[in-house]
């Protein structure tokens, strides 16, 4: 398994490297878009739908949303990213009240806050240049390696075992320590200020746990284990995105509230 996962991995990474470095902007972005469609798809297997017509219209609700903001970014951006903020907050409230139970209505909401808004943040990433969306994806990988050693090395106390039985709170600190000293390599490089520059890429790094768990409520909710199975060893698009969905609203909100770009 662990084979199959690297394996996968370098793939990934392969083609990540490839849309970000090689293809213009210009289809870049509908190719996010096809993935983020891939991920809605996979939503909604947590609504409950019987056939494959009514999950592809809720798939095609998404694909409309997303047409719809790609053409009022930057000038929407603002506030798409604000109400993104405000359902990462309630999403976290959730995660601690857990298991509840979650209405129907709200999950086919909550679909659309987590797909539109990251779709947003990435197109946003993306226009102000590949080292953005880049380092985006740093601070949580970074988070979830950190995380994944430290966990197995340490792990003792459960973070949330209602919703991830394998998370721990002695892996959340390993993979913010990762995080620190990747922020504070990249503040000295770039000369930022360290003493705001870190608790924002810290704050970033928190909130990628926050969408893991959220994820993970809602395909729990559903009883399913992954979110699909695109990805050979690591499950569907949901599963690799899950962390990436909260923190690169956030990443974008701050970018412009610190006056980082």
């Amino acid at each position: 398994m662990l084979k199959l996962r690297v394996i996968t991995s370098v793939i990934a990474l392969v083609v990540i490297g490839v849309v970000l470095f090689v293809i213009p902007p210009d289809y870049a972005e509908p190719l996010i878009g096809l993935l983020l469609l891939a991920g809605a798809w996979e939503w909604s297997g947590f609504l409950n739908l019987s056939g494959t017509a009514l999950r592809g219209l809720y798939t095609a609700i998404i694909g409309a949303c997303l047409v719809a903001v790609q053409s009022v970014v930057p000038e929407m951006a603002g506030t798409i990213l604000m109400v993104a903020a405000a359902w990462w907050t309630v999403a976290f409230l959730w995660t601690l009240a857990y298991p509840t139970k979650i209405p129907l209505p709200l999950r086919w909401v909550c679909g659309l806050l987590v797909l539109v808004p990251l779709y947003v943040a990435l197109i946003l990433l993306l226009r102000l240049g590949v080292n953005y969306i880049l380092f985006t994806l740093l601070i949580v990988w970074a988070a979830d390696a950190g995380a994944y050693f430290a966990g197995k090395a340490f792990g003792r106390v459960k973070l949330a075992p209602a919703i991830s039985p394998g998370k721990t709170w002695e892996g959340v600190i390993g993979g913010l320590v990762v995080v620190a000293a990747l922020a504070i390599g990249v503040g000295i490089w770039r000369d930022l200020n360290i003493g705001v520059f870190l608790p924002f890429v810290l704050a970033v790094a928190a909130l990628s746990v926050v969408g893991d768990l959220t994820v993970s409520m809602f395909k729990r909710t559903a009883g399913v284990k992954d979110s699909g199975s695109l990805f050979p060893g690591h499950g569907g698009v949901l599963d690799r995105i899950d962390s990436v969905a909260a923190a690169a609203p956030l990443f974008a909100l701050g970018l412009g509230w610190l006056g980082l770009v």
